[in-house]
């Protein structure tokens, strides 16, 4: 146990000196955040609902960033420097590793939380239940599994460069047809029922769902269990062929 709590203590130090993870995590969804509820606005729909809606999807677009972005290059950075190699030959059992990782990530998501909800409060005066409050910050801490897994696989590439681009285009790909950035019922049919099947979309619908007085639905939750699923059974059997190679 405290081999885990040194490694994810360390985890979390290494992240918050990381300008890179600072500015895609925390500014960049709190600068979409203020661009499109305050410069970029319409009377087409209610203002308090929608101010509260977008915080919850940038607030989605920055954990589900830092999950595939930040996990995903930092795993391949480190092994291309070596570093796997090296503690290869340390006791350091693999699960700490990756456990230590996941903690620290998951610390680094409840920053974010806290910071982006904060900007969504005193930027625009949204005003939730405290029940609303917690559940919506609780759902988006389960919800960033898949990415996390996702983000394994990622780390997985052997080249930083490849994994960097692989990355950002999944990342931008997911909020775009997820309806982070804008409704799916702006977009043409045929785009939004991809959206709908995507893990980015049911991970902000049960955001949404309960900040509208409701529950996740259980359509989300299974899909972003099977993606949870689909994605650790894929980073298993990556890393397992790479040892044998």
């Amino acid at each position: 146990m405290s081999m885990l709590i040194a490694q994810s203590r360390a985890e979390m130090i290494r992240m918050i000196r990381n300008v890179y993870f600072v500015f895609w995590s925390l500014l960049m969804p709190v600068l979409f955040y203020i661009l499109y509820t305050r410069i970029f606005t319409t009377d087409a729909v209610d203002a308090k609902e929608w101010n509260a809606h977008y915080l919850m999807s940038m607030t989605c677009f920055s954990v589900m960033g830092s999950s595939i972005m930040t996990l995903g290059i930092r795993l391949v950075q480190e092994r291309a420097h070596g570093w796997v190699t090296y503690l290869r030959v340390t006791p350091l059992p693999n699960s700490i590793y990756f456990g230590g990782k996941m903690i620290g990530q998951t610390f680094i998501h409840l920053c974010s939380i806290i910071v982006i909800f904060t900007s969504g409060y005193l930027i625009n005066g949204v005003s939730l239940t405290f029940s609303q409050w917690v559940s919506s910050a609780l759902w988006i801490l389960a919800g960033s599994l898949p990415f996390l897994a996702l983000g394994t696989c990622i780390g997985t590439l052997r080249r930083v460069d490849t994994a960097s681009g692989l990355s950002n285009a999944l990342y931008l790909s997911l909020a775009l047809l997820g309806g982070m950035w804008m409704p799916l019922n702006v977009m043409p049919d045929w785009l939004a029922q991809i959206g709908r099947w995507l893990p980015s979309y049911s991970f902000g619908n049960g955001a949404w769902s309960i900040i509208g007085g409701g529950v996740p639905q259980l359509r989300d939750i299974l899909l972003l269990g099977g993606y949870l699923a689909v994605f650790m059974l894929l980073s298993t059997y990556i890393r397992s062929r790479q040892k044998e190679a």
